[in-house]
């Protein structure tokens, strides 16, 4: 083998090694919740089965957030999401399901403008605006809350906490990695503060 395939070699085994070491630290930086109280949750959505019923990660995030709110770690929740392919408004059926499990419906603040993690931020802040609110706890995948809380913060909220629900599926080795580049995305997008 020559000195530049070799090379090369060791360079493509240094980039991977360096993509999956920093998949991996994303991922656990999203393990870890940071709970506290704070004026506002935002769950931010995800798939609507065709029957209507969120997907079993949307029902992992609602019943997270419902059991939080009953714990008292916020007194308003902002249920985030967007037009799925289904035809389903996320918002709504994430509102319904929380509702459903107690958590009252004059308490749940719908964004149905929440078609990315980008929006679902630029529309908490101003959601946080109009009600002059200030922190907010952040409730999604594991993997998904590194990029979620680097939203929010770049949109200018500066109080953030932040858990996720301990469900895990094989989809996972997909979304973390791809989660990575979103975050790095996010580092070099522009966000405006309004």
């Amino acid at each position: 083998m020559t000195r530049f395939k070799k090379r090369l070699l060791l360079t493509l085994f240094a980039a991977v090694g360096s993509f999956v070491l920093a998949t991996l630290l994303l991922a656990l930086a999203g393990l870890r919740d940071d709970i506290g109280k704070t004026d506002v949750a935002l769950v931010l959505g995800s798939k609507v089965e065709p029957s209507g019923k969120p997907s079993a990660r949307l029902q992992a995030r609602l019943d997270e957030t419902v059991k939080l709110y009953m714990a008292g770690w916020f007194p308003w929740v902002i249920a985030s999401g967007g037009l799925g392919k289904e035809g389903y408004d996320e918002a709504v059926v994430m509102r319904d399901y929380l509702a459903a499990h107690g958590v009252p419906q004059d308490r749940i603040l719908l964004d149905s403008q929440g078609n990315t993690t980008f929006e679902s931020a630029q529309n908490t802040l101003q959601i946080l605006r109009e009600k002059r609110l200030k922190s907010v706890f952040v409730i999604s995948q594991y993997f998904h809350i590194p990029r979620s809380r680097l939203a929010l913060k770049r949109s200018g909220i500066e109080e953030i906490r932040s858990a996720s629900p301990g469900y895990f599926e094989l989809r996972d080795l997909y979304s973390a990695p791809r989660e990575l580049l979103g975050y790095f995305s996010y580092l070099l997008r522009s966000f405006d503060k309004k």
